[in-house]
């Protein structure tokens, strides 16, 4: 397929099938947030905690589809009350149409949509950009490298991005089916009776088919036919194992921040054997993140924050730090401290690994405080009044260590009051 098939195809697809698929009535009942672009988890990773969002605040949302990531940077900043605003980009008229509707019915007025291609930013939206989401974009393009090389140039030297690219371990079976149904193509095969194939194949897939088998991967089961066409049927996919990433961000002059989430990228958590936890410590950061895609084969996208390599590694916020403050997202700091008080246990699920940690009463202490607003020299002070038997040592192991798991589910981050 040529490049300019490619396009064709492209264009034709998320004409026909808006991905994923989205209704504007559906935003009087919710708000889709995730990873990456929640303010608090970019703020950590790429603004060491430290961003003052009353400021101005210029982000891009680069092939925004049907507006997931639009949206929610949007709404967050909206409810922040300060001046950010969101560029929002995609080259589908059709997906646009929905995003836009769905800002409509929230009265967002801080988002502005253009039509085009990512390649083209540069002339349709000039940067500098604080922060850029490019999430599902890069591993659909013919060169994923111009993509990337195009978000760079109008990226702020201190701000940074939140990306999304396939991994190829959690998507056992879509890339044999892709390949079964291209060999059934018949030219200039339109898109619906495209999807009739593929659901005809997927009926009579036998037991043994790594698809059927795989309970990662559900689009083409719950996003109906959008979702199928985009999984099974996409004219340009390729995924990226941890170190085939990791080259990809390099060659880009790019640093990583972190992977989510972190747990995710932890092999520590399911070794046991010391002889091989002594080895994996002796592994760099990037190469334990490479070990444990292939321990627990469990990732089919690879989310991450990157930012320019003249920063030096230096955009996550730092635990130690007394002036910031952990702030939960997903939870509510006493509501939680009282159900851990009561089980012991923090369990978890990361696509498909169950994880369990033993929480503390001093952990649960620590927990209760963590509302936003207290810094950990806030919460230091409150707990050593409060406790006669919580030393500033035994204080510092409780919450590093209850950090430590908040933030490798996902679930705390770091910021300035």
């Amino acid at each position: 397929m040529t490049t300019s098939d490619g396009v064709a195809a492209l264009s034709e697809q998320y004409e026909t099938f808006p991905y994923p698929p989205r209704d504007p009535k559906d935003e009087a009942q919710r708000l889709i947030t995730g990873s990456p672009s929640q303010l608090a988890e970019l703020n950590h990773y790429i603004f060491g905690g430290r961003r003052d969002f009353f400021k101005p605040f210029r982000a891009l949302v680069a092939g925004g589809g049907t507006g997931d990531a639009a949206i929610m940077l949007a709404q967050q900043l909206a409810d922040t009350g300060g001046p950010g605003e969101v560029i929002y980009l995609d080259h589908s008229a059709a997906s646009r149409n929905i995003a836009e509707g769905r800002a409509k019915a929230r009265g967002l007025k801080n988002i502005t949509f253009h039509s085009g291609s990512l390649l083209d930013i540069a002339a349709i939206a000039p940067g500098p950009y604080d922060y850029i989401d490019c999430c599902g974009v890069l591993h659909h393009l013919p060169d994923p490298s111009a993509g990337l090389k195009a978000l760079y140039d109008v990226l702020a030297d201190d701000g940074g991005m939140g990306l999304m690219v396939y991994a190829p371990y959690g998507r056992a079976g879509v890339y044999q089916t892709q390949a079964m149904l291209r060999s059934l193509e018949i030219p200039n095969e339109e898109p619906t009776q495209r999807v009739k194939t593929a659901r005809a194949l997927l009926e009579d897939l036998p037991q043994t088919n790594e698809l059927r088998r795989n309970p990662l991967v559900g689009d083409h089961l719950n996003e109906g036919d959008a979702g199928l066409y985009d999984l099974l049927l996409h004219s340009q996919d390729r995924a990226y194992t941890v170190s085939e990433l990791a080259e990809f961000v390099a060659d880009a002059r790019m640093s990583f921040a972190a992977f989510i989430a972190p747990f995710g990228y932890d092999p520590s958590l399911h070794i046991k054997n010391s002889d091989i936890l002594n080895r994996l410590n002796a592994l760099t950061w990037i190469e334990r993140c490479a070990f444990a895609e292939k321990l627990t084969c469990s990732q089919k996208t690879h989310i991450f924050y990157t930012t320019k390599k003249t920063r030096g590694g230096q955009s996550i916020a730092q635990v130690g730090d007394l002036d910031l403050a952990p702030v939960l997202v997903g939870l509510d700091a006493k509501q939680a401290a009282a159900a851990l008080r009561k089980s012991g246990q923090l369990n978890a699920e990361l696509e498909g690994l169950k994880l369990s940690f033993a929480i503390l009463e001093d952990e649960c202490t620590v927990l209760e405080l963590m509302n936003g607003k207290h810094t950990r020299q806030d919460i230091l002070n409150a707990v050593t009044a409060l406790r006669a038997d919580m030393t500033p040592e035994s204080f510092d192991a409780a919450y590093d260590r209850l950090f430590r798991v908040l933030n490798g589910l996902n679930l705390a981050f770091l910021q300035s009051t």
